[in-house]
């Protein structure tokens, strides 16, 4: 049996939740991964995982030796890592995992740009509102917003991304021009729910140096802000919208840019790893890539 290769299984059996997870992965069958874990029991001498036809659990040995066996591949691709040269070509596997809107609407495009740069690398893009696991879903770099940082994660802020405040001319037409965040709460404000926890994203602005939530009287909810982007479009009220979901909308008129006297505060965007050994080549080559695109469009200095 080779000891590394049955480890590996068995690293992504956990870390998939499942052994056809782990197969996929690995592009091998089910069969063959469930017989190397068998193997890898066998040779150890205890049960690794408590497996049914409809689930799979670690056994106290088998988290124990996950914790354990996990840092040691991690050491060892950082080991193989340090003695490869910048002119080697990554390859492999790289799961990414963003918030839905600045997946669909920044990364996509800048994932392209890279994958022709490294052609023998798999990229998956995940994106999701919702709570990002690095274990259980494989994932080797997350993009996240503030409310999505937990204990734990090492997490750097990588650019602060503008909102804007914007509506309709039509809605402007019947409703009026709001001339300062106060008058928020006379006006149809379409607002996003976050769906970790249910919540609105408060509208956050600065005045005299001191940060503050505007009231606002919502009228329209959503978890999906191209929705918004959509209600505000054909005249359902006020919403607030990234920068980068805003722009086409502004320049064809389509919706109008509000308050741009007051500051709003922006949007922080974080790029998270499980932890530090978890930074490999492939992971700083994309976040090296995405930070300098970033800087291009967003000005480091508002990081």
């Amino acid at each position: 049996m080779n000891l590394l290769a049955a480890i590996a299984s068995f690293i992504k059996v956990v870390e998939a939740g499942s052994i056809v997870g782990a197969a996929k992965t690995l592009g091998v069958s089910a069969a063959a991964v469930s017989q190397t874990i068998n193997r890898l029991e066998a040779h150890l001498g205890v049960r690794l995982l408590q497996r049914t036809t409809r689930s799979m659990a670690l056994t106290e040995n088998g988290a124990v030796y996950y914790e354990k066996v996990r840092r040691i591949a991690a050491d060892l691709e950082s080991a193989q890592s340090s003695i490869i040269s910048d002119e080697t070509e990554l390859q492999g596997r790289l799961s990414i995992a963003s918030t839905s809107a600045f997946g669909r609407h920044v990364l996509a495009s800048l994932i392209a740009g890279f994958a022709a740069q490294q052609p023998r690398l798999l990229i998956e893009l995940s994106t999701t509102n919702g709570k990002i696991n690095h274990i259980q879903d494989g994932i080797d770099l997350s993009l996240r917003i503030k409310p999505q940082l937990e204990d734990g994660i090492v997490a750097r802020k990588i650019v602060s991304l503008p909102f804007i405040m914007c509506a309709a001319p039509a809605y402007l037409q019947r409703a009026g021009w709001p001339q300062s965040p106060d008058d928020l709460q006379n006006h149809a404000c379409l607002a996003f729910r976050y769906p970790l926890d249910g919540r609105f994203l408060r509208w956050s602005f600065v005045r005299d140096g001191q940060h503050f939530d505007a009231n606002i009287n919502a009228t329209a909810i959503s978890d999906d802000i191209d929705a918004l982007a959509q209600m505000a479009v054909h005249g359902a009220g006020i919403t607030r919208l990234a920068e980068f979901v805003a722009a086409p909308y502004l320049a064809s008129g389509q919706l109008v840019s509000l308050l741009e006297h007051s500051v709003v505060q922006p949007m922080d965007i974080y790029a998270c790893v499980q932890e530090r050994a978890a930074m490999t080549p492939k992971v700083k080559a994309f976040l090296d890539y995405l930070t300098a695109h970033l800087a291009a469009r967003w000005p480091l200095e508002n990081v």
